[in-house]
């Protein structure tokens, strides 16, 4: 296996890794709203966490930003829980700010979560010879991680909204509670003080 299909594979793994369940929550936050109909803009979405994630997990990488560990580790169920609870606010996506508020959490709180993993990152890449690479596998390979979590959730929530028909408010709702709790708990898990 070549170094580029090993970071791709890292970087799928992470995404889907039950261990660290954050970014599935995370994502889960984001695409509460939508419905398969609404696939682009799920795409977007997914595709402006990636960027916010990609570029702090670049400059962490390259020793730009150093952040401790305990705190991101903190902040991180900290947005799950913001986006969540947004969400719970406003249950159902518009074409002004609600969607525009979920960009901004998908890039803002992407440049969190792409702190969380950059210090077991920075140790794998401290054997490699060009980070670039990579970094840019890993981060592709996340992006196919989180379609992957996209496209399951949206095969679940057309068969609960569309097929059984379950109120698709009342799915949101239900979806961004259960984020909502487990991310409380993360938190408390998660103190630093």
């Amino acid at each position: 296996m070549n170094s580029f299909q090993l970071y791709f594979r890292l970087g799928w793994q992470h995404i889907l890794d039950i261990q660290g369940f954050d970014h599935i929550l995370f994502v889960l936050a984001l695409c509460a709203v939508f419905i398969p109909r609404d696939w682009k803009k799920i795409l977007i979405l997914v595709t402006a966490f990636t960027l916010g994630h990609s570029l702090t997990l670049a400059l962490a990488t390259f020793k730009v930003i150093n952040v401790r560990t305990d705190v991101i580790e903190f902040l991180i169920p900290v947005t799950i829980a913001i986006t969540a609870f947004v969400t719970i606010l406003k249950p159902r996506p518009s074409t002004g700010r609600g969607v525009q508020l979920n960009y901004f959490f998908a890039i803002f709180f992407g440049l969190i979560h792409g702190l969380g993993f950059s210090n077991y990152l920075r140790q794998l890449l401290g054997k490699e010879a060009s980070l670039w690479q990579p970094l840019l596998a890993f981060n592709i390979g996340l992006e196919v991680g989180q379609i992957v979590i996209v496209s399951a959730f949206l095969l679940i929530t057309s068969i609960f909204v569309g097929i059984a028909g379950i109120n698709r408010k009342e799915w949101t709702l239900v979806i961004s509670s259960v984020v909502l709790g487990v991310s409380l708990m993360l938190l408390l898990e998660a103190k630093f003080w």
